[in-house]
């Protein structure tokens, strides 16, 4: 007997439904196995190991699997399909096959889920781009999911398709046959803008008055920056409380950044989205791959994870060169696409790229500390960084080492949340000026955006003249000083950008490093 039902398969963080076939009591046999599985429709490792998982689980729940040779057919045969998400498919379909469930039923469902052998069924991954790719087919009678993607799939489904939760083979079983079956519920508004637990706060930073005003202006326009000062200076501290500023993120982008976290497994249970901007800080030793993404089936790397959030690259001139070199595309695009032999995904990437570093290998930067370094060995040290890539960071900022008597004389700073209000109040002015562009903050501004929304007055674009030829700067951090210009006056309330606004843009780009 032939049965049917539908799942999908993941490639990239994008899902593509997936039909199973299932045709039992087939004439022939496999490896001399009259009572053999054989699965076809181009799958890998996992998913042909899933015959042995799916007949032990069937046995284990009471049930009898097909007598004779089966056939499992995933469709489309070009498509590849990976991991433990079709065994719940293939084991429903079986028992279709031999009369247990009503084939007409089951093919009215989508399926998804990985069986233990004692037929308890296990999460999986991607649940979350799955639900809402099936659920903008409007074909379906319903979605089951292990009990764990429940929560997840409801919120991507939004209402369009029931989904319902299943903790193991016979409890799938049981929707299947009792119309009865209560779907799953979740409402999105439980969980945009819901506190995660006390979070870093920048009441907590002693000083360091430039550092907290250009996180500030980071957070305000979206623009990179780079802490450039000795060890203990607090700039991963400060690095910390970045996205504790940055304005709450809408319900597109809070789906846009769960589906890549949905996709690689990261979402916990209990918190099916997540409701606070991501921070990710790889260490030095990351390969390109790990951060940018691919593989042979390509996933999303730690660039991907940070989006719409900050990726915060501590020690930078210890990463490799090539490795950094990857992050010229992403910073420019936000997007990375990454192609191989079996084809190209494409990964959104637009974050905040919060850098840090020594001034020097010892670390120390001025004799007075105690550094040794000696010039040469200070400039092939800096240089470990490209110029193209400092041309892509809009902020250089020194931080510099305060005495035991500034520390302890040093007020409270403001809080994270006072921050916050005139970042937010900022990107209302932006979203205001450049939403009808598709764009929300100041750092996406194309040069056709600068020239209608950047006009100087003669007395500034004087001054940034005079600063372009006293740096040697390029016209890329030309660009970039508009920018963050613009965002200083809109922190300000201001229409027009002012000489005082430009005179602060261009003391972050003094020099290479952000020192004089």
């Amino acid at each position: 007997m032939l049965a049917k039902t539908f799942s999908a398969a993941v490639i990239g963080i994008d899902a593509y439904p997936v039909e199973i076939e299932v045709n039992a009591a087939v004439s022939g046999k496999s490896a001399g196995n009259e009572n053999g599985v054989s699965i076809v429709g181009l799958p890998d490792t996992a998913v042909k190991e899933s015959r042995d998982r799916v007949r032990s689980a069937i046995l284990s729940s009471c049930y009898q699997p097909p007598k004779g040779f089966t056939v499992v057919n995933l469709a489309p045969a070009d498509l590849r399909k990976e991991g433990g998400a079709f065994d719940l498919g293939i084991a429903l379909g079986m028992l279709a096959a031999t009369g247990t469930i009503p084939p007409e039923t089951l093919a009215q469902y989508a399926v998804i889920g990985e069986l233990a052998l004692d037929g308890s069924i296990r999460p999986v991954r991607g649940a979350l781009p799955i639900a809402d790719r099936l659920a903008r087919q409007n074909r379906f009678t319903g979605l089951i999911v292990p009990r764990e993607n429940a929560e997840e799939s409801a919120l991507a489904a939004g209402g369009r398709m029931p989904v319902y939760a299943a903790g193991s083979l016979r409890e799938a079983v049981s929707i299947l046959l009792d119309g009865n079956a209560l779907p799953c519920h979740a409402d999105l508004r439980e969980y945009i803008g819901k506190p995660s637990g006390r979070e870093p706060d920048f009441c907590e930073v002693k000083g360091q008055m430039m550092a907290r005003r250009a996180m500030e202006i980071a957070a305000a326009g979206g623009h990179n920056l780079l802490l450039n000062g000795s060890p203990g200076t607090g700039k991963s501290m400060i690095s910390m409380r970045l996205p504790g500023i940055l304005p709450p993120m809408t319900l597109e982008e809070t789906l846009e950044t769960s589906r890549i976290h949905s996709v690689l497994g990261l979402l916990s249970d209990g918190q099916p989205l997540l409701n606070r901007r991501p921070f990710r800080a790889p260490h030095h030793t990351i390969s390109d791959v790990g951060l940018i993404g691919g593989g042979r089936d390509p996933k999303p790397g730690e660039i991907s994870l940070a989006h719409n959030g900050v990726l915060f690259l501590d020690e930078l001139p210890e990463f490799k060169r090539n490795v950094l070199e990857v992050l010229r595309q992403p910073l420019e695009n936000g997007v990375i696409t990454v192609s191989r032999a079996a084809g190209s995904c494409t990964f959104p990437a637009r974050f905040i790229l919060c850098a840090a570093m020594n001034p020097c290998p010892c670390g120390r930067g001025e004799y007075e500390l105690g550094c040794t370094c000696k010039l040469e060995e200070k400039r092939r040290y800096q240089k470990r960084i490209s110029g193209p890539l400092l041309d892509r960071i809009d902020l250089l900022v020194p931080v510099r080492q305060l005495s035991q008597e500034e520390l302890m004389a040093a007020p409270d700073g403001e809080s994270s949340a006072t921050i916050r209000e005139r970042v937010i109040k900022a990107r209302a002015i932006q979203r205001e000026r450049l939403g009808k562009f598709g764009l929300y903050c100041n750092s996406q501004m194309s040069g056709r955006d600068l020239q209608e929304f950047c006009r100087l007055a003669p007395s500034s674009a004087q001054l940034l003249r005079a600063a372009i030829a006293k740096f040697k700067l390029s016209p890329r951090a030309y660009d970039r000083i508009l920018k963050v210009a613009r965002t200083i006056a809109d922190l300000a309330g201001s229409a027009a950008i002012r000489d005082e606004h430009i005179f602060e843009a261009i003391n972050y780009r003094k020099s290479p490093l952000g020192a004089e």
